[in-house]
């Protein structure tokens, strides 16, 4: 056994990404997008017609974004303090989920805010990244936060003894999306979420939760 581990993912957790997709997408496309509604199949909708934009086209407009507009993104407030704190006695790895041609962009991005740790990019579940670090850090305790409740079941059905938090930084997405089933707690801003993560990685893996 190592360090304990934190594994941590970007948008909406470090760094705030929607509000400004939102401002970006009526600069540029003149499409709405509702961040305060719960599904995202119907939020981005053209009020030319007033039909939401078909849901192939949703991320090839997240990849416009992500080429050409990431200088917007702010850091979410506590979250670079809170990384800082928890790097004074864990490994920190930011897991990203973009792709890898995001990767320099992702970490030049955080350097920014003064973040610098590991970044790894992924597309698509995130509990076969989490287990690859955890059978590489062997850490004595790791946590994972995320604010996708489908990266916390993919986490807890292949690294089970990885504490899961979920956490939503934006303040309006968070009031209107209910906490991850399989994650242990819901906490959404880093000044509470900091003692709790301390508190797990000094503790020790997490028990099975009850069905």
């Amino acid at each position: 056994m190592s360090r304990p581990l934190l594994i941590t993912d970007c948008d909406e957790v470090l760094l705030n990404l929607m509000p400004h997709v939102s401002e970006w997408l009526l600069e540029k496309y003149g499409y709405v997008f509702n961040i305060d509604l719960p599904d995202y199949a119907q939020a981005i909708r053209d009020p030319r017609t007033g039909e939401p934009v078909a849901s192939e086209c949703v991320w090839p407009l997240l990849e416009d974004f992500f080429d050409n507009e990431m200088h917007r993104q702010n850091v979410v407030p506590g979250a670079a303090a809170a990384l800082e704190q928890i790097a004074g006695m864990a490994d920190v790895v930011v897991l990203t989920n973009l792709g890898d041609s995001y990767h320099a962009n992702r970490v030049e991005q955080l350097e920014r805010f003064n973040i610098r740790h590991e970044v790894l990019c992924n597309q698509g579940g995130k509990g076969p990244p989490v287990r690859e670090l955890v059978d590489r850090f062997r850490p004595s305790a790791a946590v994972f936060v995320d604010d996708f409740a489908s990266h916390h079941e993919s986490v807890a059905e292949l690294a089970p003894q990885v504490w899961r938090l979920h956490m939503i930084a934006e303040p309006r997405m968070a009031a209107v999306r209910p906490p991850a089933p399989r994650a242990h707690a819901r906490i959404d801003h880093w000044d509470e979420a900091l003692t709790w993560i301390l508190e797990r990685l000094e503790g020790g893996p997490a028990q099975a939760m009850e069905a």
